[in-house]
């Protein structure tokens, strides 16, 4: 291929290039791609301009830098892991589907208020008080991290036995205070990817250009009104989750 005409900024037409290059299989997922040298002479640009697009392709996520080797096209893994995301119960005893991760470290416990986000999820104003916990959790088998924050509003935590001395209980456990509080609790989620935080990133051990995984999940007690609000935040290269639906359960966890 010789010079290129595509319009837009140099790089921007080198990226391009490349890009379409990995999506018709030119360079297949692993493999290496040319060297700046052969890179500059393919398109008759300079060594700027090719370092440029290959740092835009990298922030896209589509290829890889491995110090003193060169660049290579991302290989999509398979999740090294699946959260099964359905909560059952048993008599009273509850079960979530990352019971068997570990704690990386003991949980962040703090006071804080609704945001523009979160207020409307527990319907509530913004700015109203709630205790916040947060975990880090790893997965025993593959090592894969995990966010969880629980937050769980005051009102809630006075009507549940312990639950205002002791927010960093196990999510099971509140759901079980709750059910003995007299709730009969329905659960509703939403599932969204979107790139991390800088905090997320570091956290989580992802790598550059990697979006995460959030789900957010509502538990609901009589009236189905809202009582806490926990949020799973995980690396998508990492994991996968899923879900079983059943019509007749009212106890069934519905992904949206």
């Amino acid at each position: 291929m010789g010079e290129i005409q595509r319009p837009g900024a140099l790089y921007q037409q080198v990226a391009a290039e490349i890009r379409s290059g990995i999506s018709a299989g030119e360079y297949t997922p692993g493999a290496p791609l040319p060297s700046e040298a052969q890179l500059i002479d393919r398109y008759q640009v300079s060594r700027p301009t090719v370092r440029k697009a290959i740092a835009a392709l990298r922030a896209e996520g589509l290829i890889e830098v491995i110090h003193g080797k060169g660049s290579y096209v991302r290989a999509v893994p398979a999740p090294a892991v699946t959260i099964e995301r359905t909560i059952t119960h048993s008599g009273k005893a509850f079960r979530t589907g990352h019971h068997q991760w570990q704690q990386a470290e003991a949980p962040t416990v703090y006071r804080t208020t609704t945001t523009a986000t979160t207020g409307p999820l527990l319907e509530l104003a913004e700015g109203e008080a709630l205790f916040a916990v947060d975990r880090l959790l790893t997965d025993p088998d593959t090592e894969t991290r995990a966010l969880h924050r629980i937050l769980i509003p005051f009102a809630t935590a006075d009507k549940a036995q312990r639950l205002a001395e002791a927010p960093d209980t196990e999510p099971e456990q509140i759901y079980a205070l709750l059910t003995k509080a007299g709730h009969r609790l329905t659960w509703h989620e939403t599932v969204s990817a979107r790139m991390p935080l800088p905090d997320e990133r570091t956290a989580l051990h992802t790598p550059d250009a990697t979006p995460i995984i959030h789900a957010t999940r509502t538990t609901h007690g009589n009236d189905q009104r809202p009582l806490i609000l926990e949020e799973l935040r995980t690396g998508a290269d990492r994991t996968q989750l899923t879900y079983r639906i059943t019509a007749d359960s009212p106890h069934t966890l519905h992904a949206v």
